[in-house]
C-alpha cells in the first residue's frame, strides 16, 4: 500500500507538472533545459545515445554480477554466494546480458548509424522510436529493482517452468521476470518494425538493396527476426503470468499442463536471438574490416544471401537446444542436420573477410584490431557449435560447463567484441570527437587476453564432468586449477573495460574534435560532419553505387551529389508521450508484481491508455528548418 500512494503522488506530480499547474515559470524553464530534451527527443542520434548508454550501464550491472559467480566458484566449497542468491545471480546475468545489454548496445549503433546509411532524414516512426527505448529502459528498470523489493527470479535466466511456476519459485522474482521482459519486449518489437520501414521506404535515390551497406543489410535481417521471433516469447510470458498469477495451468503437468510448451515457444524465440544480436555485429565487422582494408567487401553480393539464409534457417534449429527431452530420433536428426547447414552461410562470411584483408592496406586502429580478433575467437565458438549440433554428442556435453564456455565464445566473442568495434568506429559519428587509441588497444588486449583465459578452460570443465549453474564442486577431482584460471581471468576483461570507460571520461573532457571523415570511410555517414547534423542531410544525397561515398571520392568529389534542391525540411516535434507511456507501463508492471491487489496495475494502464488518447488527438505536425537556417549551420560548421 505505501508503493501504491507514493507512485500515486508521483504520478499527480507528472501530471501536474505536464499540465502547467504546478509552476509555470519553473516548467517553462525546464522545458527549455537539456534534460526536458533528452527526456522528450525524437531525434534518431540521440535515441541511439541513450539506447548505448543504457546498455552499457546494463552491461556494467551483468558483468558485476557475473564477477561475484567467479568468485564463488574461485575455490571449491566455498560459501561466498550460495544456494539462492548464487541462482538469483545467475539468472540476472544471463537475462541482464542477452535482453538488457547486447540487444540496446546494437539498438543504439543502429539508431545512430542506419538512418545516415542509407541517406535518410530521419526513421520511418520516430515517435515509436523514442516509445521503444523508453519502454526497453522501464522493463529493464522493473527487472533489476527485484533486487531491492522482493527477490530477483532465481530460474535461471531460461526460466523453465519445472523451476519458474509458484510451487518452486514462491517469491515475486520470476513475476519481475515475466513482466519486465515483456515491457522491454514491445519496445524492442517497435524498434525492430520501425527499422524495417525505414529501410525498406527511405532509402536515399539511386541506393538499391543490393548497394545497401552491409551493416543495414544485417540490421535489416536481424529486425524481420525481432518481427518473427518476439511473439514467441511474449506468448509464452503471457502464459507464464497467467500460471503464476491467476491460477491458469498452461505449464503445470500435474494439473494437464506441459512444461515442454514452454521449451518450444522459448527456444522459438531463443535460437533466432542468437542471431538478432550476431548478425549486426557480422555488419559491424564488414564495415570496419573493408574501411581499414582499403578495400571494397570481397564477395559481397554473396555476404547479402548469405546474412538472409542464416536468418531463414535460425528459425529452423531451435530443437537442438532440446535434444534431451526426448522428442525421439527422426525430430534430432532433422535439427542436427538443419544445425550444421546453417555453418555454411556463417563460413561464407568468414571467407570473405579474410579474403577482403588480403592484400589491402591494412591499418590496425582499435576497431580493427577488435575486428580481428573477432574472427578467430567466433570461429572457435562456431566449431563447438557444430560440435554441440550432433545428438549424441550432446548428450554428454548438455548442461555441463561445456554449453557455458560454447554460448560465451559466441555471445562475447562474437557479439560484445562487434559491439566494441563498432563503438570505436562510430564514435566520432556519434558524439563528434575522437577516442583515445592508446587507450583503446589496453582495452582490447586486455579484454581478448582475458576472454580466453575465461572461458576457454570452461571447455575442459565441461569434459571433466562439471555441471553448469552449480554454486560449488569437489575437492580433488581436477576441477580446481580450472576454475582459479577462469576466475583470474576475468580480470583482464574488467581491466579491459574498465580502460574503455576511463577512455570515454578522457575523451569527453578533453578528446580530439572528429573531423567528417576520421577514417576515410566508404559509407554515406561519413559524407556529412561528425556528428551528424539535426536534419542529417541538407540535400538528400544521389546514390551512384555501392561504396557510394568512397566512390565519389575516387571520382574526386569532395562531397555527395544531391538528388534535390536545397529546400525547407520538415522535422518532427519532441514528445513527453512515450515516457509517460513507458511510466504507465512500469506502474502497471509493479502492480500486477504485488500479488492480491491489482489496483496500481490497474492505475498504471489507465496512465497508459490515457497517453494513446493524448496522442491520437496530438495535432502538432512538427517543424521545418529553413534553408537560410542550413546555411548558417553550415557556415559554423565550416568555420
Amino acid at each position: 500500500m505505501g508503493t501504491l500512494i507514493v507512485l500515486i503522488v508521483f504520478a499527480l506530480f507528472i501530471t501536474a507538472i505536464l499540465t502547467g499547474g504546478y509552476n509555470k515559470e519553473a516548467i517553462e524553464k525546464f522545458k527549455k533545459s537539456k534534460a526536458w530534451d533528452w527526456l522528450t527527443t525524437v531525434d534518431h542520434k540521440k535515441i541511439g545515445i541513450m539506447y548505448f548508454i543504457s546498455g552499457f550501464f546494463f552491461f556494467l550491472i551483468g558483468g558485476i554480477e557475473a564477477i561475484f559467480m567467479r568468485m564463488q566458484l574461485i575455490v571449491p566449497h566455498n560459501d561466498l554466494f550460495v544456494g539462492d542468491t548464487f541462482n538469483q545471480l545467475l539468472t540476472m546475468h544471463g537475462t541482464t546480458m542477452l535482453f538488457l545489454a547486447a540487444m540496446p548496445l546494437l539498438f543504439g549503433l543502429m539508431n545512430a548509424v542506419i538512418p545516415l546509411q542509407i541517406g535518410a532524414r530521419d526513421v520511418a516512426f520516430p515517435f515509436l522510436n523514442a516509445l521503444g527505448f523508453w519502454l526497453f529502459t522501464a522493463g529493464g528498470l522493473l527487472l533489476n529493482l527485484s533486487w531491492i523489493f522482493g527477490g530477483a527470479p532465481d530460474a535461471g535466466w531460461t526460466s523453465y517452468t519445472t523451476l519458474a511456476l509458484n510451487d518452486y519459485s514462491p517469491g515475486p522474482g520470476i513475476d519481475y521476470y515475466v513482466l519486465g521482459l515483456q515491457i522491454s519486449g514491445i519496445g524492442t518489437l517497435i524498434g525492430g518494425l520501425n527499422f524495417i520501414v525505414t529501410v525498406i521506404n527511405m532509402r536515399a535515390p539511386g541506393m538499391t538493396f543490393l548497394r545497401m551497406p552491409m551493416f543495414t543489410w544485417t540490421s535489416f535481417i536481424a529486425s524481420a527476426l525481432i518481427l518473427f521471433a518476439f511473439p514467441a516469447l511474449t506468448v509464452g510470458l503471457l502464459l507464464l503470468m497467467f500460471d503464476r498469477l491467476f491460477g491458469a495451468n498452461f505449464f503445470d503437468h500435474a494439473m494437464g499442463g506441459s512444461s515442454v510448451i514452454w521449451q518450444h515457444l522459448f527456444w522459438i524465440f531463443g535460437h533466432p536471438e542468437v542471431y538478432i544480436v550476431i548478425l549486426p555485429a557480422f555488419g559491424i565487422m564488414s564495415e570496419v574490416i573493408s574501411t581499414f582494408s582499403k578495400k571494397r567487401l570481397f564477395g559481397y553480393t554473396s555476404m547479402v544471401f548469405a546474412t538472409v539464409v542464416i536468418g531463414f534457417l535460425g528459425f529452423m534449429v531451435w530443437v537442438h537446444h532440446m535434444f534431451t527431452v526426448g522428442l525421439g530420433p527422426w525430430s534430432n536428426s532433422v535439427f542436427a542436420v538443419a544445425t550444421m547447414t546453417i555453418a555454411v552461410p556463417t563460413g561464407i562470411k568468414v571467407f570473405n573477410w579474410l579474403f577482403t584483408m588480403w592484400g589491402g592496406q591494412i591499418r590496425f586502429k582499435t576497431a580493427m584490431l577488435f575486428a580481428v580478433g573477432f574472427i578467430p575467437t567466433f570461429v572457435m565458438g562456431g566449431m563447438t557449435g557444430v560440435m554441440l549440433a550432433l545428438p549424441p554428442a550432446d548428450y554428454q556435453y548438455q548442461d555441463s560447463y561445456f554449453v557455458v564456455a560454447h554460448f560465451h565464445y559466441v555471445l562475447v566473442g562474437g557479439t560484445v567484441m562487434g559491439i566494441f568495434a563498432g563503438a570505436y568506429y562510430w564514435w566520432p559519428k556519434m558524439f563528434g570527437k575522437m577516442l583515445n587509441e592508446t587507450l583503446g588497444k589496453i582495452h582490447f588486449w586486455t579484454f581478448l587476453i582475458g576472454f580466453h583465459l575465461t572461458f576457454f578452460p570452461q571447455h575442459f570443465l565441461g569434459l571433466f564432468g562439471m555441471p553448469r549453474r552449480v554454486f560449488t564442486y569437489q575437492a580433488n577431482v581436477g576441477l580446481e586449477q580450472l576454475n582459479l584460471l577462469s576466475t583470474i581471468g576475468t580480470i583482464g576483461m574488467v581491466i579491459g573495460t574498465l580502460a574503455f570507460v576511463f577512455n570515454i571520461v578522457i575523451t569527453f573532457k578533453k578528446g580530439a574534435k572528429a573531423p567528417a571523415d576520421p577514417w576515410d570511410g566508404r559509407t554515406l555517414e561519413w559524407s556529412i560532419s561528425s556528428p551528424a547534423p539535426e536534419y542529417n542531410f541538407a540535400q538528400l544525397p544521389l546514390v551512384r553505387g555501392y561504396d557510394a561515398w568512397f566512390m565519389e571520392k575516387q571520382a574526386g568529389n569532395k562531397e555527395m551529389p544531391a538528388a534535390e534542391p536545397l529546400g525547407s525540411i520538415h522535422m518532427p516535434s519532441p514528445s513527453f508521450i512515450p515516457l509517460l507511456m513507458s511510466i504507465g507501463f512500469f506502474v502497471s508492471g509493479f502492480g500486477f508484481v504485488a500479488r492480491g491487489d491489482y489496483s496500481m496495475g490497474i492505475l498504471g494502464l489507465i496512465i497508459v491508455f490515457i497517453a494513446m488518447f493524448m496522442r491520437s488527438f496530438d495535432q502538432d505536425h512538427g517543424y521545418h528548418i529553413e534553408p537560410h537556417e542550413i546555411e548558417e549551420a553550415n557556415k559554423g560548421v565550416k568555420a
